[in-house]
Order: C-alpha cells, then structure tokens, then sequence
C-alpha cells in the first residue's frame, strides 16, 4: 500500500495541461484549506487590532523568504541543476550539497539577526500599532515567524529538485500540507497558547511543507550534506543570476509592507481587509496563473538551452492563451459575485456585515489585475528559463515603485477630492460605511501590476514579434464572452434575490452558486458560437482522463 501511493507521488508528468491541471487541482485544494484558514480566523476575531497584529507579523519574515529564499527558488535553481544532473549523478550531488550548505548558513545568519533587531523594525515600519497594548506581542510572533523562511526555503531548494524530474504531484501537496498545519494551530494551539498558537501552526505548516519533499530527494539520493568547504565559484554563478531575482521579489516585498504600514494608520482592522482581500484574489491566481507558469517553466528552461526557439515561444504561447482563456472569466465572476464570495467564506462569528463589504470591495479592486498578475508570472518565467535576469529585474523595479507610488497618490486624491471618493464609494457601494480609504491600496496595487504586465509585454513583443498576433484572437474570445458571462450573472443576482433568503449562509451562497451556473452556461454557449480553440482543447484534455494517460512530452503533442 506505502509503495502504491510512494509510486503515485513519484509519477513524472510531462504534458504540459496535464501538469498544469494536476498543479491546479491542488491549488483548488490548498486554497480551499486556506479559505477554512480564512474562515476560521474571520469567525474568531473578525477585521480587529488582533488580526492586524497577526497579519502584520508576516511582513518581515516574508521578505527574508523571497530575498534570501529566492536563491534556491525553482526559477533560479532549475536551469543550473538540469546542467549539473545532465552531466552525471556525482557532478549534480556536488552542487546541491554545495548550494545546501551555503544558503543553510546564508539563512540562518540573516535570520538570526532579524531576530536581534526586531524590537527596533517593528515599531518603525507599523508605527500605526503603537498604540495598542500588544506592540511587544507583535514582536515576539514576528520573532516565531523567522523559523518559517528557513523551512520554506530549505522546502524550495527540494522542491526545485522535484520539478527537475517533473514530479509535480509533490509540489502541489506542499501548499495544501502547510495550510493543514496553520488550521491545526487555529484549532488546537490557539486555545491553549493565544496568539502564539497561531504561530506555531504557522511553523508547523512550514515543517510539513518541508518534510513532504525529503522522500523523492532521497530516493534520487540527492540529500545535501552541510559542508563548510564551499565552491564560491559555483555559488558566484547562482548567485550572479538570482540577485535580479531577489531585488524584483524584495521590491515587490518592500511595496506590500508599504502598503500593510500605511493600512496600520488607518481603522482599526484596515490590515485584515486588505489581507483577506489578498488572500481571496489569490485563489484563481494560484489556480490559473502560478499553475501554467510552473508546469511551462522546465520545458521552457529544456527548449531555450537546447536552442529550439519556435518551439520555446509555441510553448510561451500555449501558456497564454489557456492563462486568458481561464482568467478573465474568473475575474468577471469574482467582480460581480464578490459580496457573495465574501460573506460565504468569510461571514460567520464576528465577521460582521461591514467587514464583509469592505473585503468584498477591496477583492474588486485586486480582481482587475489577476489576468496582468498571471502573465507576469508566465513572462518572468520565461526570460528566466532564457536566462535574461535584467527585463524582470527593471519591470520589477517599476512595479514595486508603481505600487507605492500610487498608492500614495490614489490615498491623496481619495481624501481630498470628494467627487472621487463618491464615485469609488458608490461604485463598490460603501458609501455608508468607514474606513474606505483603505480601497486605495489594493488599487493602487492593481493599477501597479498591469502597468508592469504592459511593460514587460512590450519587452516580449520587441523579442518574439509574432506572439500577440498569436494570442489576440484568444483575447478577444475570452473577453467577449465573459461580457456576457457577467451581465448574465448580474441579471440572475437580482432574480434569485427575489427566491432566497439572503438573511442566511444558505440563501447568500445559493444566490451566488446559480447566479454564477447561469454566466458560466452563457460563457459555454458564447465560446461554442465563437468556436473556442482553447475549449475544444480543454475538453480533450479532460477527455484523455489525465490521471491514466501517458505522459507524454508537451514539445510536440501540446504544441
């Protein structure tokens, strides 16, 4: 029986949709998890101090996981060790124990002085919380919270082995595994250590994330052993092509904690509307874009160093037109279903009303740029897999100076053109409620990450001229029907206003549920009149029965 799941586990998968479904199932399952996750959390504390609290002592952790982390990312590590293991099994060992060793002592090191200088970041950086009693709490769960990067990025440095042998089944388990280990925090932990217990659920999470990689690694025999005797030449190399990397995730890091400060100036649960908002708009981005981008990336990363150019772009442009085909769609639903998304996952216990129409509005904001999001994910992915650091670090830049930037000026205007204020407040229909201001910042947000989607699809245009030629038609497909989708969806709300009960979970989430069949049967029926490339392409897909077809290699069947 061990062995039989072991084998299921350790299956390569080489198809390209059939990856990309199989790293979307889980996705749909970690989110999931990390809706109860949600969930649980609304019910207990609602948008309070509390929960601001907890949220913001991610900030800091978080950056030191994708800056210093982002040396063993997939993205980086990928291309070097298909090199290493291409040229033998003892070659590619001694890289990995090589990169073992140097990030173990890297993370560690900075890990350990954020420690020391927590007492002083902390108050800095939210200085909107010093004026509740539990600013030295804040401090200590920060402090918990520098064991997750050192778990996670060790977690990623497997993870990037795994993805070398396209075993994408351990790599959709991971998320799902440390969203099970923070809901047993919330569960168990928190009644019995408080706030900390959430903490430690947190790290718990990050164990098991870590923990489901090491079977596979040492199957291979690829464990790393720690060695003080390091090959700087080699680490020079990783180093040399992940620091772009590092500064285009640290800015972006740097722009979220921009936002998260101003937030802790504002009401009180500012923080935990914005977080949740986040959290919510990253179930279809995890879903569609994070899931294409990963399963592309080892081919891309095959295609471009063997030389294959038409094939790599054929590759890129598959990616794409299946990340519109599904994300615009999905954005038009979540905008228009946004309150019955929210007060059905989020609305129990002290979740109250209001909070639920702030975070429904504030998700609006963030959906808009779920399709830019995607395929910057794609486009990134790309230039990684060609080796070129410099266009992402440079759009990356511009994005986390955009993000600040406009966020800054969309408060501004927020707070001193009525007119403006009006219109977004009506618009989302929060006119009658406080703490608006904080919808500036996931637009802000929004309007940063298109813009950097536009520049880097010019980047992409100048050095693959036919590629939106390619993709145009599957565009405008996509975003006709979900036009349709929409307005269909939008008529149903208001008949099936008139059959529920919208005072109880069942009739708001029984609104939603058939509001949304009815759009997704117009979007079916509007891609069938269009004559869908992709639909068709879906179906066949889901007809081979993935889970039983051979693998196959995306080169040239998917192309």
């Amino acid at each position: 029986m061990v062995k039989t799941v072991l084998k299921i586990f350790h299956r390569e998968i080489s198809g390209l949709h059939e990856a990309a479904y199989l790293l979307a199932f889980f996705a749909i399952m970690s989110q999931i998890l990390g809706l109860i996750r949600d969930r649980l959390l609304a019910y207990s504390f609602g948008a309070s101090s509390t929960l601001d609290i907890y949220y913001a002592a991610f900030r800091i952790p978080d950056f030191i996981f994708v800056t210093v982390a982002s040396i063993v990312s997939i993205s980086v590590l990928v291309p070097f060790l298909i090199e290493k293991l291409d040229q033998g099994a003892v070659l590619g060992k001694k890289f990995i124990d090589n990169i073992f060793s140097f990030f173990f002592i890297l993370i560690f090191g900075v890990s350990l002085l954020a420690y020391f200088l927590m007492p002083y970041l902390v108050p800095l950086i939210f200085s909107g919380l010093n004026e509740t009693d539990k600013m030295s709490e804040l401090i200590t769960i920060a402090r918990i919270l520098l064991l997750s990067p050192v778990f996670l990025g060790l977690s990623n440095f497997f993870a990037s082995i795994t993805q070398v042998y396209r075993r994408f089944l351990i790599y959709g388990l991971s998320p799902l595994f440390y969203n099970i280990g923070i809901i047993i925090g919330i569960l168990f932990f928190y009644p019995i250590f408080g706030l900390k217990g959430l903490v430690f659920g947190v790290i718990l999470g990050a164990i098991f994330h870590f923990s489901i990689q090491i079977p596979f690694v040492r199957k291979q025999g690829l464990i790393p052993r720690f060695s003080f005797s390091i090959d700087y030449a080699e680490i020079r190399r990783v180093v040399f092509l992940s620091v772009p990397r590092t500064i285009t995730l640290g800015i972006h890091q740097i722009g979220l904690i921009f936002l998260i400060s101003i937030a802790s100036r504002m009401t009180e649960g500012s923080i935990s509307v914005f977080n949740f908002s986040l959290n919510l708009q990253s179930v279809p981005l995890s879903i569609i874009g994070v899931s294409y981008s990963i399963a592309a990336f080892p081919t891309l990363s095959r295609l471009f160093s063997s030389g294959q150019r038409d094939n790599f772009l054929r590759q890129i442009i598959v990616s794409s037109r299946h990340i519109i085909f599904w994300s615009i769609p999905v954005s038009v639903l979540f905008i228009v279903l946004r309150a019955q998304i929210v007060r059905t996952i989020l609305g129990a216990g002290k979740f109250s009303w209001e909070d639920t129409r702030l975070t429904a509005a504030a998700l609006a904001l963030f959906t808009i740029s779920i399709v830019a999001q995607s395929m910057v994910l794609l486009f990134v992915r790309g230039y990684y897999a060609m080796g070129n650091t410099k266009k992402p670090l440079f759009t990356g830049l511009f994005s986390g100076a955009m993000i600040i930037l406009f966020s800054f000026i969309l408060i501004a205007i927020f707070n001193n053109f009525p007119m403006f204020r009006y219109f977004i407040e009506s618009l989302l229909r929060v006119d009658d409620i406080s703490g608006t201001a904080v919808l500036m910042l996931p637009l802000g947000y929004s309007l940063a990450l298109v813009a950097n989607c536009v520049l880097l699809g010019i980047y992409f245009h100048r050095d693959f001229p036919d590629f939106f030629k390619a993709i145009a038609k599957t565009l405008f497909q996509s975003f006709s029907a979900s036009i349709i989708m929409g307005f269909a969806a939008y008529l149903s709300l208001n008949i099936f206003d008139n059959i529920f009960n919208l005072n109880t979970l069942i009739g708001i989430f029984s609104q939603g549920l058939f509001s949304g069949l009815v759009g997704i049967f117009a979007l079916i029926l509007t891609l069938k009149l269009l004559k869908s490339r992709e639909a068709d392409e879906i179906w066949k897909t889901m007809h081979k029965k993935i889970w039983k077809a051979k693998p196959i290699s995306p080169d040239v069947q998917e192309l």
